[in-house]
């Protein structure tokens, strides 16, 4: 199966990425400044979990602009395997403990919104729209790691681990 014909993947692919790598704070996003710590460029790779147990390899780049004092963030963020790639938007602001915002990825005009908490160095989000599910995003000075299950039959997951440029 590739990326051309089978949109709930790209678009399971853009959720995990976008929602994944955009909501990451360097230590604790409890502070009003949660996003501050991810200004610039990351990148990395991982895989996404396809149904019948397949796996493909993915390789990602990210940008984040941090706003309003670090409570809110932009950012950009493309992934690619050998069938496909997906660039990516979103708007993600901090409250307290709490993470919400919403992503898109035009090219396959998929669309959504994302809520969670974080402690410590861990994220908890549910996330809803063109795709829904659940990840746990967990931050260790300039590593990041991501985990995305979905409900989705033909994507169940991505995992991804990126770096700070």
């Amino acid at each position: 199966m590739t990326w051309s014909g089978a949109r709930p993947v790209a678009r399971s692919l853009a959720l995990g990425a976008v929602v994944g790598a955009g909501l990451l704070a360097s230590g604790s996003a409890q502070a009003a400044s949660a996003f501050v710590g991810l200004a610039g460029s990351w990148a990395g790779s991982g895989h996404i979990r396809l149904e019948g147990g397949r796996r493909e390899a993915i390789r990602c780049s990210a940008h984040y602009l941090p706003r309003s004092g670090g409570a809110a963030m932009g950012l950009s963020l493309r992934c690619a395997s050998p069938s496909g790639r997906v660039e990516l938007r979103a708007n993600l602001y901090s409250r307290g403990n709490r993470v919400f915002g919403s992503w898109e990825e035009r090219s396959y005009s998929a669309a959504g919104d994302l809520s969670g908490l974080a402690t410590g160095n861990n994220l908890r989000l549910q996330f809803s729209g063109s795709l829904s599910g659940a990840m746990v995003v967990t931050t260790s000075g300039d590593a990041q790691s991501i985990s995305v299950r979905t409900d989705a039959s033909t994507l169940q997951g991505v995992n991804v681990s990126l770096r700070r440029n």
